[in-house]
């Protein structure tokens, strides 16, 4: 039978033209087909060339859409920084007022209280002045005295250049034990010591209350007072003054940490030209201070004890779970913040790399967390009942999750709503300021507090010693807690000078219990 349509070539047939066909202009047939399946073999493998060629280009297209979405980022990212860090301080010139409206000189912004000088309470000297002779305004001589006079205070200091020496007669009494005289200090006497309690309170005073060197201390005295010694005596002032407040220093700790609440937040500091950390905790009542090596959870725990009894507010950082605080609060403005900068680094983005639900995503979190601020103020407030503060907490959170569902793109907004829909991270500590009407959405508190101590680092450039960094911890904790407890620092170190721990301790809290 014929196969594939061709008739069977007679048997033993033998083609006289398979050396040479006229139909292949001369070829061999043997070589033409050999050639037809060396040609097969190579389409094939051309082919599958071809498809590792496509598969290549397709991971190369890939890869080059990956790093343009990572140079738009790190662009956007970069602008945005150099924003920030160089940000205009120029505002719009408000537009000129009519001429008939301006009519008295601006006065304080909206919303500051006013403030005047109080009158004095007592008159120290009184002096009569004449009459003029000449118009102080138009320079006339034609004046006629009149009977009514114009009274005018002024408050002055009196500077008196020299210093106040006490002479201290001891009467001896001898002790049988130690086998020697022994004598007792008179109140405000410090013995041994030629600098009495009110120059060493000043001096410890000027150099954290008002971040004066000591150098500037030494030449303030001696301009002022005509009290002399060098600028190591200063630092040694403060030396003696921080042995004397450690024992109020740690019992400034544990009073901290069985508080009811606190804030905490850490910062850079400098030690003989090594990085260590200034760390803060406190509220409206107490502050600590401590310098430590690390910024890590063992530090946090130096600060705030193993188990904080109170509600702590910071910032994300990690650090603060280890004190295993019973509530926690997350600040809302460092959110709020961390959205502007998402959508101001995804608009910076051209057109085609921009996420579009990661732009509605910040913008309605942004506008949810500035809700629930304003929701906790009326509650600090007495507007709203914490029964209703409670209602609407739990709507911010149905709020949250409706918000935290929709799919993302961008990487940032990603991260923050993983962030947000956490139950180990900050989802459980987002509104817990509904709950108790005493404490902040924010944790603007612990940042006021330490940025004295950062105005500090500019001006003394951090410290050189451990010793140094212990004194720059206690110090200006029992300072700043004297002020939140309603007393002046100055006194409170005059009285820490020259008076036992105990007297101390009474004049530095208004309830020492």
């Amino acid at each position: 039978m014929p196969r594939n349509g061709l008739q069977e070539p007679p048997a033993n047939y033998t083609c006289p033209y398979r050396h040479c066909c006229p139909h292949l202009e001369g070829l061999s047939t043997e070589f033409a087909f050999a050639e037809y399946q060396r040609s097969y073999e190579e389409l094939v493998d051309h082919w599958k060339a071809r498809d590792e060629l496509n598969e290549l280009l397709e991971k190369m297209r890939g890869y080059t859409q990956e790093l343009e979405d990572q140079n738009a980022q790190l662009k956007a990212t970069l602008t945005a920084l150099h924003r920030r860090q160089f940000k205009a301080n120029r505002k719009a010139s408000p537009p000129a007022a009519p001429q008939s409206q301006q009519t008295r000189k601006r006065g304080a912004p909206k919303g500051h209280p006013g403030w005047h000088r109080p009158k004095p309470t007592h008159i120290d000297q009184t002096h009569t002045v004449a009459a003029p002779d000449v118009c102080p305004h138009c320079q006339s001589t034609d004046l006629t005295p009149i009977a009514e006079t114009k009274e005018h205070l002024q408050e002055d200091i009196v500077l008196s250049t020299r210093t106040h020496v006490t002479c201290f007669k001891h009467r001896q009494a001898f002790c049988v034990n130690c086998r020697r005289p022994v004598i007792q200090a008179a109140e405000g006497e410090m013995l041994n010591c030629p600098i009495g309690p009110k120059t060493k309170a000043l001096a410890v005073f000027l150099r954290y209350g008002m971040r004066v060197p000591y150098r500037k201390v030494k030449e303030l005295f001696h301009v002022l007072f005509g009290m002399r010694f060098v600028p190591a005596s200063a630092m040694g002032f403060d030396r003696a003054v921080t042995l004397k407040g450690q024992p109020l220093y740690e019992d400034l700790k544990e009073k901290l940490r069985v508080a009811a609440a606190a804030n905490a937040d850490e910062t850079s500091w400098r030690q003989d030209g090594i990085t260590h950390y200034l760390w803060y905790a406190g509220n409206e009542e107490l502050a600590v201070y401590h310098i430590d090596r690390h910024r890590s959870a063992e530090a946090a725990k130096l600060v705030l004890g193993d188990d904080f009894a109170g509600v702590l507010t910071t910032d994300g950082y990690a650090a603060y779970n280890a004190v295993n605080a019973k509530e926690r609060q997350t600040c809302l403005a460092h959110l709020i913040r961390n959205c502007n900068e998402i959508r101001q680094e995804i608009q910076l983005k051209a057109p085609r790399f921009q996420d579009s639900q990661a732009l509605e995503f910040v913008d309605e979190v942004g506008s949810l967390f500035k809700n629930a601020c304003a929701q906790g103020g009326k509650l600090r407030a007495g507007k709203i009942s914490p029964a209703t503060a409670l209602k609407q907490r739990r709507g911010f959170y149905r709020q949250l999750d409706r918000i935290c569902a929709r799919p993302l793109v961008d990487q940032k907004a990603l991260a923050l709503q993983r962030r947000m829909t956490d139950a180990d991270k900050d989802k459980p500590r987002l509104f817990t300021f509904l709950k108790h009407p005493h404490l902040q959405p924010t944790n603007n508190h612990a940042e006021r507090s330490l940025r004295g101590m950062v105005i500090f680092r500019k001006i003394c450039m951090g410290t050189r010693s451990p010793t140094g960094s212990h004194t720059h911890s206690v110090l200006p904790s029992l300072l700043l807690t004297a002020q939140r407890q309603g007393h002046h620092p100055l006194g409170f170190f005059e009285t820490l000078f020259g008076s036992t721990t105990p007297t101390a301790q009474a004049a530095l809290y208004n309830d020492s219990s």
